[in-house]
């Protein structure tokens, strides 16, 4: 029977004895499945990834060498790749490292991403050590899981863990399921079945429900979908959990169904503000803190949330995100913190309350230093964790005093919406990181993200959270990107690192900002867009990005991430097309060219047929494959059109038509394309057809009127559910960017 290995420490890297050396290789070769729960999950997770090529990877359970930090080790011992580090969780983050600075291997964020490793593994020439900067790793935000996870299922939630894991993520927030639990909890204080089903949301709208703005819209919630998320949570959880993760949990945060006040009818039960546009009867309601209720529903949620999901005690909370307190005295805030913290401290002594500070960004003009300190310090510090939420546009903690002491997390947001469009500044957010590790206080504990929805800009997140260990690549931009080409392009290719140096210089100069689109998603018009969240901003010319494109085609790689950059670029660039060929139409409008009208909306409307031809090549870019995902949660026809519509409507007129947040998730995926904004931009040029042919202009109210008529169309969209969409990938990316460019650029 073989010896196990037992766990090393060190005090100097690359001080191991030849003893403990020869004890390791040997000790690692006697059985393929190690014992160590930490060792067991890094390969389970390396034969996910690399398939037969993990055996060639040995994984071991070190100490750090300085307390606080985390570690990982790579060194080539014989044929094999000996990855160590003080957690599973490290061990993940060691063999990403090797694989994107050894092996030019990127692994993607969705299952389908599938990399593809080199059959010989490269040696690792020295030893390798590297040290977190920070313990905290925070990912997600209440909105991904509207605009980007809704609708998954085990698979996909297991290659995103897997992909977490690998960033060094460990502290992902962990919302799916909670919905069966408050349906267990409000049925067991008295409310029916149909009157919590209706207070929540449609699914991809649950985000908001959660976060006290909206109830009821889209619902009754089928109890097919409480039970399923449930089974779903429980093995999200496991999962994060063996890959050295806390997740964080929900927690009650004073939101109640308008029915509660029939069975409490003296509770503190409010009625909320408006939010978006949203009719009176969806506004949430809220429990004061100060009722002897509140208490009571903490404690039940927790503990039958442990029940189901287990703790790692850190809990999100989220008091007035976009709401306005009943009143801004600081002693309110302070007294409605601190009783909350109590509520919570009493369901879970070792509680930690987690609360994102988007509030202190978006409504600043309320939440002042002299509101924020109180509201914050009421309760102890150590039981607190904050996300500065939109660092790369304002950095809260600077403005507050490093948050008063208080542990924050500095997060890049990076992606409204799941909005389509190339943005995001690594040169700037590298130097506003580096600029907290400096300034930012001992209570500057982590690095974080706290994007909307997944984008198409995934390299962003990548590199923020390689700031979180201290990497030799990150301390040259330059060096980075001819790295990051590799990784995305499978080895080194001159002309694809210069197209990536490129980018980051050129083109990834702007910061996310809400409703970053390309006009063709938008409502036409004349003027600004009746979108109410639109900017169509970029600071570079288009044929720079052209240029670009067409250096990266020159070279015959052919991973799934160059595919997937090929044509995320190319759809930029004929998008920016598509803007300027409006303005040549628009100038013809103006000077009464009727010929020149017709010519440039063929154009136009060319661009849209070209577009849905490229995106329908990659997977990513398919509204087929997140309307096949929402139907796989029916269990009959009537489900599976219910979370069609669902499903629909998120990505479109988000709620009613009357409402503020049509557009506001846009995105440039094949079917939209070529049926809903296409749809939309040939109603436009008809209308101002029509105009021209009756000799008149296109007036304001002939605007208004098409505006109305515009309305009915989306709400058909995605209430009448027409058109069938493909929802696997077809065509060949690189010659669909190549064919477009010839096309568009003359060649």
């Amino acid at each position: 029977m073989c010896l196990r290995r037992l766990s090393v420490s060190f005090a100097r890297p690359y001080g191991w004895a030849a003893a403990a050396a020869a004890l390791l290789v040997a000790f690692s070769s006697c059985s393929t499945s190690p014992s160590d729960p930490d060792e067991r999950a890094a390969s389970d997770l390396a034969g996910r990834m690399m398939d037969r090529n993990s055996s060639k990877v040995v994984f071991h359970k070190i100490s750090s060498p300085e307390e606080g930090k985390d570690v990982f080790r790579i060194e080539s011992k014989g044929k094999k790749i000996h990855i160590s580090g003080n957690s599973s969780n490290s061990m993940a983050v060691g063999l990403n490292h090797y694989l994107k600075y050894y092996c030019d291997v990127n692994i993607g964020w969705f299952a389908s991403d599938k990399p593809s490793i080199p059959r010989t593994l490269p040696s690792v020439e020295s030893p390798v050590e590297i040290l977190s900067r920070v313990p905290e790793r925070f990912f997600l935000n209440y909105c991904t899981f509207g605009y980007t996870m809704p609708w998954w299922n085990w698979e996909e939630w297991e290659h995103f863990i897997d992909w977490m894991a690998l960033q060094g993520i460990n502290l992902p927030l962990a919302i799916t399921g909670q919905e069966s639990i408050w349906y267990k909890i409000w049925t067991e204080m008295g409310l029916s079945d149909e009157e919590v089903r209706s207070y929540f949301t449609g699914p991809s709208h649950l985000p908001w429900h959660r976060m006290l703005n909206l109830d009821k819209w889209g619902g009754p919630l089928p109890l097919s979908w409480l039970e399923g998320q449930e089974e779903l949570q429980k093995k999200i959880v496991a999962r994060e959990r063996e890959l050295g993760m806390k997740p964080v949990l929900p927690a009650f945060a004073g939101h109640v169904p308008e029915a509660l006040s029939r069975i409490y009818p003296d509770a503190g039960i409010e009625r909320m503000s408006d939010w978006a546009g949203f009719d009176t009867t969806m506004f949430p309601h809220f429990l004061d803190p100060m009722d002897p209720l509140f208490p009571k529903i903490q404690k039940a949620f927790l503990e039958k949330q442990t029940e189901l999901y287990g703790t790692d005690h850190i809990y999100g909370i989220d008091l007035f995100n976009e709401m306005i307190p009943k009143s801004w005295e600081p002693e309110y805030l302070s007294r409605v913190s601190r009783q909350v913290y109590e509520s919570l401290e009493a369901a879970d002594p070792e509680g930690v309350w987690l609360q994102m500070t988007w509030l202190f960004y978006n409504e600043r003009q309320y939440w002042t230093k002299d509101k924020i300190e109180p509201y914050l310090t009421s309760y102890p510090k150590d039981k607190s964790l904050l996300l500065d939420y939109y660092c790369e546009r304002m950095e809260v903690w600077q403005t507050t005093d490093s948050y008063f002491g208080v542990p924050y997390i500095w997060c890049y947001l990076g992606n409204f919406g799941g909005n389509t469009f190339l943005a995001g500044d690594m040169e700037e957010v590298g130097k506003r990181i580096e600029n907290t590790f400096v300034n930012g206080g001992e209570n500057f504990v982590g690095i974080g993200s706290t994007l909307e929805g997944f984008d198409c800009n995934p390299f962003m997140y990548q590199f923020v959270f390689e700031k979180a260990w201290d990497k030799p690549q990150h301390r040259d931009l330059s060096s980075y990107s001819d790295a990051l080409a590799d990784s995305r392009m499978g080895g080194e290719y001159p002309d694809g690192r210069e197209a990536w140096r490129k980018l980051l210089t050129d083109i990834y100069v702007d910061r996310s900002v809400p409703g970053h689109s390309p006009i063709l998603n938008l409502r036409p018009s004349f003027g600004r867009s009746s979108s109410y969240h639109s900017s169509v901003r970029f600071s570079y010319h288009n044929n720079e990005l052209l240029d670009i494109i067409r250096k990266l085609v020159s070279c015959p790689s052919s991973t799934p991430s160059y595919n997937f950059d090929v044509v995320n670029l190319t759809r930029q660039w004929l998008s920016n097309r598509f803007e300027e060929e409006f303005a040549l139409y628009k100038e013809a409008y103006s000077k009464g060219d009727v010929a020149l009208m017709k010519e440039k909306r063929a154009l136009l409307e060319g661009i849209f047929d070209d577009l849905e031809s490229l995106l329908s090549t990659q997977e990513y870019f398919l509204v087929g494959k997140w309307i096949a995902d929402a139907r796989s949660w029916g269990k009959d026809d009537g489900e599976k059109d219910y979370f069609e519509t669902d499903a629909r409507n998120l990505l479109t007129s988000w709620g009613d038509r009357g409402n503020l947040l049509t557009d506001y998730a846009d995105r440039t995926l094949a079917g939209l394309v070529s049926t809903y904004y296409k749809g939309r931009w040939e109603m436009f040029f008809d209308a101002v057809s029509l105009s021209m042919e009756a000799g008149k202009e296109f007036s304001a109210e002939d605007e208004a009127a098409l505006l109305e008529r515009m309305k009915d169309f989306e709400e058909s969209w995605w209430k009448d559910r027409p058109g069938s969409f493909a929802s696997s990938p077809s065509g060949n990316s690189r010659s669909e960017v190549i064919r477009i460019i010839g096309k568009y650029s003359g060649e």
